[in-house]
Order: structure tokens, then C-alpha cells, then sequence
């Protein structure tokens, strides 16, 4: 355990706060908590953490305003990734987090299991963000700078497409929303289906059997990795 990630569960309900530390230790974690944002920013002074999970809405702090401080100071608390716990689930509240910093959200209630894939696809993406690249079948996309190339060969992308493709790739694994993939590549509505078709036909062997970029019945689309 001594290896194992680190992660700050940061949420008033005690309750909540106790079943969520036993989970995510039974599933291989080490875990400290915090029941205010006060009691959170001291606990990140004396500890690294390389993920918090953060309730939107606290007694005495909000969630946004603990968000804001974190990503402009001078400490390395400015590069944690943040998990947003949030009851609220209007498209404006995901853009105002997303805007001073959150790297994903999940409304509550939730099933454990997706706040797991959650977690293990943010802390992917730390990894994924430090290489910049991601690898799936004979592909490498390169998320800086939003490249994709077979081979060693560059395949030519739309910006629309190249965004949606960067945005799936920073989670692989886990299936993320057209309304969500709407907001992160600024494709409308049923434009991101358009979308996806499009890079199937350039990514997958079999575009209506795809491999890599499937569709998840009532959640949205994923991208697996190798």
C-alpha cells in the first residue's frame, strides 16, 4: 500500500466519507479524508496526494472556491487532479468547474464502481499527460498537440475531430457523454455522431465493428487502449 496512489476524499457526509474510504482501500488505494475545505487545504500541506475527490457543495466552503485557490497558488497542490462530486447536474455547473480546473465530474447519487473507473481513468490520464501520448492498436495520439499518426505516418484530422479524439483519449476506458463530448470539442448535438463516424472510417479496421471507439448504450463513447 505504501505504493499505492494517494487520495484525498474531501465531503461533510460522514457517512458517505466513511463507505467511500473503505471501498477505495478495498480496491487498493490509501486514503485520507476531510470533511471541510479548511480541513482539506491543511491536510495538503503535509501530505502529496495524487488525486482528491471534492464535494461540490460543504457547510462553511465551496467546492469551486477550494478549486480556484488550489489551481492559483504556488504549491504543488496546483497540479493535483480534482474528481468533482456534484448533486447538481446542469450543463453551466459542469463548465463553471471544468473552467477554474476540475478534471472530471460525477453527479450523485452514483453506482462505487463508476467513481472507481473514474478514478483509475484521471489517474491514466496523469500518466498519459506526462508521456502526452496514448497508443491503441497501430495508432499514437499525441494530446499536446492533438496529432494522431499510424505507423509513424500522420492521418490528417479535422480540428473538430482531432478535439473530440483528445478528449476521449485523456480517459481511456471510460465512456463519456455526447453532451459532455459536446462541450470539450464544441461540436453540436448530433454533430459529435458525424464526428465519430468520421474517425472510426480512419481508425478502426471495421467501422461498424469498431475495436477501438465504441459506443456505450446510455452512457455515450469510449476509447480503449491497449
Amino acid at each position: 500500500m505504501d505504493n499505492a496512489p494517494h487520495i484525498l476524499v474531501v465531503d461533510d457526509d460522514t457517512r458517505l466519507l466513511s463507505l467511500l474510504k473503505k471501498y477505495l482501500m478495498d480496491n487498493g488505494y490509501r486514503i485520507s479524508t476531510a470533511t471541510s475545505a479548511e480541513t482539506a487545504e491543511t491536510k495538503m500541506v503535509g501530505f502529496f496526494f495524487d488525486l482528491i475527490v471534492l464535494d461540490r457543495m460543504m457547510p462553511g466552503g465551496d467546492g469551486i472556491d477550494l478549486v480556484r485557490r488550489m489551481r492559483t497558488g504556488s504549491g504543488v497542490s496546483r497540479e493535483i487532479p480534482i474528481l468533482m462530486l456534484t448533486a447538481m447536474g446542469d450543463a453551466e455547473d459542469r463548465i463553471l468547474g471544468l473552467e477554474v480546473g476540475v478534471d472530471d465530474y460525477l453527479s450523485k447519487p452514483f453506482e462505487p464502481r463508476e467513481l472507481l473507473l473514474r478514478i483509475d481513468a484521471i489517474l491514466r490520464r496523469s500518466k498519459t499527460e506526462k508521456l502526452k501520448e496514448l497508443q491503441f492498436g497501430a495508432f499514437t495520439f499525441n494530446l499536446e498537440r492533438g496529432e494522431l499518426l499510424k505507423d509513424g505516418k500522420i492521418i490528417n484530422l479535422t480540428s473538430g475531430e482531432s478535439l473530440l479524439l483528445k478528449s476521449l483519449a485523456a480517459m481511456p476506458g471510460v465512456p463519456i457523454s455526447r453532451e459532455d463530448l459536446s462541450l470539450s470539442s464544441g461540436s453540436q448535438g448530433r454533430a459529435v455522431d458525424v464526428q465519430i463516424t468520421r474517425l472510426r472510417r480512419k481508425i478502426e479496421e471495421d467501422p461498424k465493428s469498431p475495436r477501438h471507439l465504441q459506443t456505450v448504450r446510455g452512457e455515450g463513447y469510449v476509447l480503449w487502449a491497449d
